[in-house]
């Protein structure tokens, strides 16, 4: 399962991210290739920008359990900031202990009640 939590899909409508590439970024990391790990169940994996290759691109922060879940949490440019600081990445793990704390029903009822969209796990 695949959630896009609301502020994080305002934020790749508006850099014009479409799921698709989300999901090319999970799908990356299900075959072991993972940007950087953060901590338990956190990972970094890269975004291509628009015309332009991942290395250049988006950085975007996963609570990543493989064969389970993805819930995107974070979306900046590299050109904005190079990484996260140490209070970010403190607190990016602190989220995901907790949703790696979650069964899937309970997870499923948080991502209802806080709006978040989820990407359907067909391809089409």
């Amino acid at each position: 399962m695949i959630y896009v939590p609301r502020d994080f899909a305002k934020r790749a409508a508006r850099e014009h991210i479409a799921d698709p590439v989300l999901r090319e970024a999970v799908d990356r990391a299900e075959r072991g290739i993972v940007d950087a790990r953060i901590g338990a169940d956190l990972i970094k994996q890269r975004i291509a920008r628009d015309g332009a290759g991942r290395s250049g691109g988006f950085r975007t922060i996963i609570a990543y359990r493989k064969g389970d879940r993805a819930v995107f949490l974070h979306l900046f440019a590299k050109s904005a900031k190079a990484n996260l600081s140490a209070a970010e990445a403190d607190a990016f793990r602190a989220v995901a202990k907790v949703l790696a704390g979650l069964d899937e029903a309970a997870l499923g009822r948080l991502a209802a009640e806080r709006g978040w969209r989820r990407i359907d796990d067909e391809r089409t």
